[in-house]
C-alpha cells in the first residue's frame, strides 16, 4: 500500500510540473505576434529610425527653440535620414513648440496585423493607437 501512495505522489508532481510549464511557456506566446525574423528585422530598423528621428528632433529644438516637421529636421542638417519610411512603414511628425510626436504607420494593408509606433519628447518608443 505504501508503494501506491508513492506513486500517487509521483503523479501528481507530474501533473502540477506539467500545468506549470505549459502555463508558463503558452502565457508568453499568446500575447506576442507571430513574426518572421524579416517582419522583426523591419520593426528594430523603424524603432532605431523614431530614436534617430527623436533625436533630430532634440538637435533642431535646441538650434530654433521648437520642434520641426521632417522636412524641417532634414533641411536644417539636424537628421541625415532622408527617408519617409522603411520596409512599408511610413513617418509622420506633428511638432509644436514644446512637444513632438513621430508616429510610424504600418502597412496593415499589406501585412495584416502590424504595429504602428511612436515617439515623443519622452524618447521613449510606444506603440501607437
Amino acid at each position: 500500500m505504501r508503494t501506491f501512495g508513492s506513486l500517487v505522489g509521483l503523479l501528481v508532481v507530474a501533473l502540477i510540473a506539467g500545468l506549470i510549464y505549459k502555463f508558463y511557456f503558452t502565457q508568453g506566446q499568446q500575447g506576442a505576434a507571430v513574426r518572421n525574423p524579416q517582419q522583426t528585422i523591419d520593426v528594430i530598423g523603424v524603432k532605431n529610425d523614431l530614436v534617430a528621428i527623436g533625436q533630430a528632433e532634440r538637435i533642431y529644438q535646441a538650434e530654433h527653440s521648437s520642434y520641426g516637421s521632417l522636412d524641417d529636421l532634414v533641411s536644417s542638417g539636424a537628421m541625415a535620414l532622408r527617408k519617409t519610411g522603411r520596409d512599408g512603414y511610413t513617418y509622420d511628425a506633428e511638432a509644436s513648440t514644446d512637444s513632438f510626436r513621430v508616429v510610424a504607420h504600418c502597412p496593415a494593408e499589406t501585412t495584416p496585423g502590424c504595429t504602428s509606433y511612436s515617439i515623443d519628447q519622452t524618447m521613449e518608443v510606444q506603440t501607437a493607437p
